[in-house]
Order: C-alpha cells, then sequence, then structure tokens
C-alpha cells in the first residue's frame, strides 16, 4: 500500500482550528464516512471504547480535507496540555506565485491573504521583507499560535 500523509495539529480547540485553517488552505472540514451522523458515531461502530474518546470528541469536525483530494488531510487532534515551544515544523501557506511572478504582485498576494487571515484570528509575528531581496513572506500564528507562513 502507498503511504498517505495526514498532517496532525495538537490543540486546546479543535472546532476554532477547523473554522482557522478552512480559510486558511481552502479546505473543507471532513464529513464522517456514510451511515453516521458523525465521527463519534463512527469510532464506537468501529469499537473504539468509549473511555478512549473525550467528552465532545468527535461531535464536530476535528479534520479538514482539500476538496480537490491532492492535499494532505489536517486533523485537529485536542490534548489537555497548552503549547509551550516554537513549532519545530511549521506550515507554509503559498499564494505568492513563486519567483516568476513579479515581486509587487507576489507582494499584494501575501498581503491580502494575511489580511484575510488576521481577520479570521491569526497573528502576525514578523514580516521577512530584506532590502534588495527578490522575497517577501510572512510570519503569522494561528489562533493558538502555532507558527506558519504566508509566502
Amino acid at each position: 500500500m502507498k503511504p498517505t500523509l495526514q498532517l496532525t495539529v495538537d490543540c486546546g480547540d479543535p472546532r476554532r482550528l477547523v473554522d482557522f485553517w478552512t480559510v486558511a488552505l481552502g479546505y473543507v472540514p471532513e464529513p464522517p464516512p456514510l451511515g453516521h451522523a458523525t465521527w463519534r458515531e463512527h469510532w464506537a461502530a468501529m469499537g473504539v471504547p468509549e473511555e478512549e474518546l473525550p467528552e465532545g470528541v468527535g461531535e464536530t469536525p476535528e479534520s479538514i480535507v482539500d476538496p480537490t483530494g491532492q492535499g494532505p488531510r489536517l486533523w485537529f487532534q485536542q490534548v489537555p496540555e497548552p503549547k509551550t515551544v516554537k513549532n519545530r515544523v511549521h506550515l507554509d501557506v503559498k499564494v505568492g506565485g513563486g519567483r516568476e511572478t513579479p515581486l509587487a504582485v507576489r507582494t499584494r498576494r501575501v498581503t491580502d491573504k494575511v489580511e484575510e487571515l488576521t481577520a479570521a484570528g491569526a497573528a502576525v509575528v514578523r514580516i521577512m521583507d530584506e532590502p534588495g531581496m527578490d522575497y517577501y513572506c510572512v510570519v503569522l500564528q494561528d489562533p493558538e499560535g502555532n507558527e506558519f507562513c504566508v509566502a
């Protein structure tokens, strides 16, 4: 079987991050498998013991998927502890168009996306705009403080 990629994000409030990252990536909440009203119902039907399903888990979507089927699934896994250190892995939301696109156009695209994401709950950490460089990137934090870049 060919491996697939799922990105798992530990968090305190999966629903909040589902809402945010659907805006960031143009993904959609992943519906439960056919025949099940919720993921919790699906997991119970698979035999997952109730004690492994904390209250509320699986009642609303906790994962998002690329509607085109191209990108990886993101699962927002509820954990009891808060984020305490900088991410060792982060996501890059690429909207600029690459170096074949003029810098002014890339900068406008990135700025537009950053405005959309800050309205959705992101916070700007820093703008990477070095004089003389053909590069523009903004580092943000999602609503739970996970760092990511818009480039």
